[in-house]
């Protein structure tokens, strides 16, 4: 991220994007899409934390853009008709993290400022935990280890 400020969220369901329109123009490859119990919170952490833009947020569903990627955040009761939905709860249930076992990278998100806005989150009341500061990896990456407040786990990193 740049000196630039920080992406601020648009208007809560201001310019709801057509879902049929939205899904037909989702360009191929890798789709992203978290499961989350507040959807706004998330979508305000990540806008905080990383630096990215949400262009459409409710209480439901957002579109989330940055570092050349874009993803979705649904709520547990969008996702109420879907089988996925047993499994997450479950895991809430057993004391787990919806994340486990998957690393969201940010490549080109500098991971040293994501620390420090991320631990000004903290010290406000966001449930978030840095894992691991920002350090020189072997693979040629400086990056951190960010679990969100919904239990995800976000690797900022740069090119060292």
């Amino acid at each position: 991220m740049t000196s630039e400020a920080t992406p601020t969220l648009p208007t809560k369901g201001e310019n709801r994007p057509d879902a049929v329109a939205y899904g037909r123009d989702l360009r191929q490859g890798l789709g992203v899409n978290l499961l989350v119990r507040d959807v706004p919170a998330e979508a305000r952490f990540l806008v905080q934390a990383f630096g990215v833009s949400v262009s459409y947020f409710d209480d439901d569903f957002a579109i989330v853009a940055g570092f050349g990627a874009e993803w979705m955040l649904h709520s547990d009761g969008s996702y109420q008709s879907n089988p996925l939905i047993g499994v997450v709860r479950g895991s809430d249930e057993a004391g787990g993290v919806r994340g486990a076992g998957i690393e969201l990278r940010l490549y080109g998100c500098d991971p040293d400022a994501a620390v420090v806005r991320v631990e000004a989150l903290i010290e406000v009341d966001a449930e978030a935990v840095i894992l691991a500061a920002a350090m020189d990896k072997p693979h040629g990456q400086r990056e951190a280890v960010i679990i969100d407040p919904e239990g995800y786990v976000w690797v900022p990193g740069i090119p060292i």
